[in-house]
């Protein structure tokens, strides 16, 4: 007990953590679309997350960003996060993970 978590466990959880949110329109969490560009953690545990939206009129602009930021922070070890939403690139299927590929029957 006590010990503390590595970046690598932190990155880890935050992804575990993000696979549990989900575009309200899609039945697929927000990881496998590939809305999530980076994770970077820093060395002070502090978390930066550079995620997108299917489009930048997404019903979800208002909730997901806020969601994702919640999610990250309850995740042990980690001191404070960031969200940056960005358009550029554009979020298109390819982006998609396998599974979500699958699972939405583009594969």
């Amino acid at each position: 007990m006590g010990e503390v978590a590595t970046e690598t466990e932190i990155k880890q959880g935050i992804i575990d953590a993000i696979k549990t949110v989900f575009d309200p329109e899609i039945p697929v969490n927000i990881y496998d679309l590939g809305l999530i560009y980076e994770i970077n953690v820093f060395p002070t545990n502090e978390v930066e997350i550079v995620m997108t939206l299917t489009s930048p009129n997404c019903p979800a602009a208002g909730t997901l960003p806020g969601e994702v930021e919640q999610k990250a922070k309850s995740v042990a070890g980690v001191k404070d996060v960031t969200i940056e939403l960005v358009f550029d690139p554009a979020w298109n299927q390819e982006m998609m993970s396998e599974e979500a590929k699958l699972e939405l029957g583009f594969m």
